[in-house]
């Protein structure tokens, strides 16, 4: 192949911002969660007097039965409530986020804090806030809080993949720069070593010997980017039974200027864009156990797994919740993760740059590690930083539902629930009191509609070698994913997505403009409910869209 290789595939605390960033602190950063869609109260058993709104519940309630009985019972316990009264109109559910909801509706919905942050908790959001917004600086520099950028990189603030704190969108053409899309990378198993340590979770991938697990499209002065990011688009028609046409969008993306040698292949590539921030400490509090036994179910076509990963910071396998292929245990990891593969930062649980041994130039680069003492690594993020932007990361709040008792709304609802897309999006859980600092989440009835599972979306979503193939199903490419297999994303909050960016995009690639575009992706073990949403009519897709937009 030639050198065109072609793949298908803030409010910020101003009065804490100046004397933090300037080296109050030590080592504030902000490069987190580049590589993140669709995606304490009590229930209220209290009945609608809309007739309506009952009988189509109940057809509802008769029509879910097509779940596996043990299906429907797991969705129920995790609720606290039957299906009839998921699927009609319920007060309490307008509060998607619980008690840290917001009622905003702008572009700084996805912003704020958790609304139960009391003022003594929120100097700390605040801080994480600034920083977040703030751009990382080469090394060295008289910005000693915050230099250490790179050698390899993708962006220099977090602000730039989650703009807003929220998702990203691929490149619009081929001159558009890819700030929040990044390119994840991996080689297929080759020996039995290999394959082993993927099955047991004790690797996350075989990576490239020379572009590693991530493709890194900037470098520093005098270090060479590692390649070039661009994307076509292709028209894909798609029709509904009553002749309406739907002109779905279809990437071939291009990495061009490889900066270290030929690309292999057989190189698996998984573009994704930034998701959106809003949740994340809610999605935190979702007992294993509740992930776990909803993988043990399969519903007709659909069987969702779970990902058993390897803690970086414990050691330890645990169950993998955050990312597109749910890579990552829990926030502190995934912000520390993306520290190091999105900027170039080194922490204590990623204490080693993020170079290739082959790529001399990034490993002999300056770093701006400080002595840490108590027998730790010099790094570039302290202890510190790591806990304000995991307090900030925890507490962003989930905006309330606009219009969540419209007639429209409630119509959309019932198809949602009709169709059987409650099937991976598990639209409630009550979450437990631990012994925790995670006060603001103890507690809640939340509306996240996400079972928090990988599941085969299907060949259309599956990601590709370097050469534009299929990769085989049994290639792992993060721990015990594969290309087709992605996590259910978290729906609350999606209807404001373009309220809060314009550009912003749906699906792990971005391809989706419309939440129509992105459901009518789904294949795979979503086959089945993508053909019923083909079915629908011009009144039928109006519902079912207004529902989406509600969230």
């Amino acid at each position: 192949m030639n050198t065109a290789n072609v793949l298908k595939i803030k409010k910020s605390a101003s009065f804490y911002s100046a004397s933090i960033i300037n080296g109050v602190l030590p080592k504030l950063t902000l490069g987190i969660l580049c590589a993140l869609s669709l995606s304490a109260c009590q229930p209220n058993d209290s009945n609608s007097d809309d007739t309506t709104n009952e009988e189509q519940a109940t057809e509802s309630n008769e029509k879910s039965q097509a779940l596996v009985p043990e299906r429907l019972q797991t969705i129920e316990k995790l609720a606290g409530v039957s299906m009839q009264q998921l699927v009609k109109f319920d007060p309490q559910e307008v509060k998607q986020g619980g008690d840290t909801g917001i009622s905003i509706s702008s572009a700084e919905s996805y912003s704020k804090p958790s609304s139960n942050l009391t003022a003594s908790r929120k100097g700390s959001f605040f801080i994480g806030n600034a920083f977040f917004k703030q751009p990382w600086v080469i090394a060295p520099a008289s910005t000693d809080s915050r230099d250490g950028l790179g050698a390899l990189f993708n962006v220099a603030a977090c602000q730039s993949c989650h703009i807003k704190d929220g998702r990203g969108h691929a490149p619009m053409n081929a001159d558009d720069d890819a700030d929040s899309l990044l390119i994840r990378l991996a080689m297929p198993a080759t020996t039995d070593e290999q394959r082993q340590q993927l099955n047991n979770s004790l690797i996350e991938k075989v990576v490239h010997p020379m572009y590693g697990g991530q493709l890194q499209d900037r470098g520093i002065q005098g270090v060479p980017a590692e390649a070039k990011i661009s994307v076509q688009w292709a028209d894909k028609p798609i029709t509904f039974a009553d002749g309406y046409v739907e002109t779905l969008r279809d990437p071939t993306f291009n990495l061009t200027q490889p900066g270290y040698g030929k690309f292999d292949d057989e190189l698996m590539v998984s573009p994704r864009v930034a998701l959106p921030m809003i949740g994340l400490g809610l999605l935190e509090q979702i007992p294993d156990e509740a992930i776990k036994q909803q993988a043990t179910q399969a519903d007709g076509d659909i069987s969702g797994k779970f990902n058993w990963v390897m803690d970086p910071q414990t050691g330890e396998k645990a169950l993998g919740r955050f990312g597109w292929k749910a890579g990552q245990t829990k926030l502190i990891t995934q912000n520390q993760s993306a520290f190091n593969e999105d900027m170039g930062l080194t922490s204590n649980i990623r204490p080693n740059e993020s170079c290739m041994p082959t790529q001399t130039a990034c490993v002999n680069a300056t770093t701006g590690a400080d002595e840490q003492g108590n027998g730790k690594p010099p790094v570039e993020v302290n202890d510190e930083v790591t806990k304000f932007v995991e307090f900030y990361t925890r507490n962003l709040a989930v905006p309330h539902r606009r219009n969540a008792d419209d007639e429209l709304v409630l119509a959309g609802k019932k198809r949602f629930y009709d169709i059987g897309c409650q099937s991976c999006h598990t639209p409630r859980y009550q979450l437990p009191h631990t012994n925790d600092d995670r006060l603001e989440q103890h507690g809640q009835v939340i509306y996240p509609y996400t079972d928090m599972l990988l599941h085969d979306m299907g060949d259309g979503l599956a990601d590709r070698t370097i050469a534009g193939n299929l990769p085989p199903k049994d290639a792992q490419v993060e721990f015990l994913a594969n290309s087709y297999e992605w996590r259910t994303p978290a729906l609350w909050g999606v209807g404001l997505a373009q309220t809060v960016d314009s550009q912003a995009t749906f699906l792990h690639d971005g391809r989706a403009r419309t939440l129509m575009e992105a459901v009518l992706w789904h294949g795979g073990e979503a086959e089945k409910q993508q053909k019923e949403v083909l079915k629908l009519d011009k009144q039928g897709r109006a519902e079912l869209n207004a529902f989406l937009q509600s969230l």
